[in-house]
């Protein structure tokens, strides 16, 4: 793709890589190299970096994406599980009832050595397929105060982002507006949150439809953070598609880099 020419300093806090001792053959998962590349081509001066999907614990994942970053345009968070179901159902209610966390999870203590590693500026929550962490690692999430990117939609709604983390003290980055995969009522819900809810912020992955955007941006032009969704979106697209926004230009300033500046201290020039 054709290099993309804006007058924009980008940051991204969406992007998955695929950590080198795990690689699956698999096209599209998240070769560092090719991400360095797209980012160039789109504008994209730093990316926040994150693992992709693991059985079991996200250690060695989270430790080899950490190793990829260096000398690269990369920040590292860490991938956090869980062993409650994110569900909100009685059966959800029962087997939260009889669950406990194991070696393969998240504990306090490993949030506190991320937090303390300079290596990691922030974590990543995917409650549909991590299960969500328990009220002790929570209670840790809020002692460091880190960034958290939280993965949002059918399977992890807006309200139950809202029961499950947002009384908690760290900033809570929705991803996909809170709606994966495209449900529009969900960004709609996700984006009415924002008025009640000051530790809450939006991203723009993998969201596609300009007016739940617009909206949010201009009601809310502090609370909305550019993200791509790599490598499942090409960043070129990511970028495109806030360019052709009808927002105000100091908006989109704030979307590509003053908000996320803000909020993830590394993604700072």
């Amino acid at each position: 793709m054709l290099e993309l020419e804006h007058g924009f300093r980008v940051v991204d806090v969406h992007a998955r890589l695929e950590p080198d001792e795990q690689r699956r053959p698999r096209d599209g998962m998240g070769d560092p190299e090719q991400l360095e590349r797209e980012m160039h081509q789109a504008g994209v001066v730093r990316s926040v970096v994150f693992p992709g999907e693991r059985d079991g614990s996200y250690l060695k994942a989270n430790n080899a994406v950490a190793r990829m970053t260096v000398e690269r345009p990369m920040v590292a968070f860490a991938r956090v599980n869980g062993a409650r179901d994110p569900g909100t159902g009685p059966g959800s209610t029962l087997r939260n009832l009889a669950s406990s966390r194991t070696e393969e999870h998240t504990s306090p203590e490993d949030i506190e050595q991320y937090a303390y590693d300079d290596r990691f500026y922030g974590f990543k929550i995917h409650p549909p397929t991590d299960g969500l962490p328990d009220e002790e690692v929570l209670a840790e999430l809020a002692s460091v105060s880190l960034p958290v990117i939280v993965h949002g939609g059918e399977g992890f709604p807006p309200e139950t982002v809202a029961e499950s983390l947002l009384a908690y003290d760290f900033p809570v980055i929705l991803s996909h507006f809170g709606a994966h995969p495209l449900r529009r009522d969900l960004m709609e819900r996700a984006i009415d949150l924002l008025e009640t809810h000051d530790n809450l912020y939006l991203d723009t992955s993998a969201v596609r439809y300009r007016r739940p955007m617009e909206r949010a941006i201009l009601e809310h032009p502090d609370r909305v953070l550019f993200g791509s969704g790599v490598p499942s979106v090409h960043p070129n697209v990511a970028v495109m598609e806030i360019l052709t926004l009808d927002v105000p230009e100091d908006a989109m300033r704030k979307v590509f880099s003053n908000n996320p500046n803000r909020i993830i201290e590394a993604l700072a020039p």
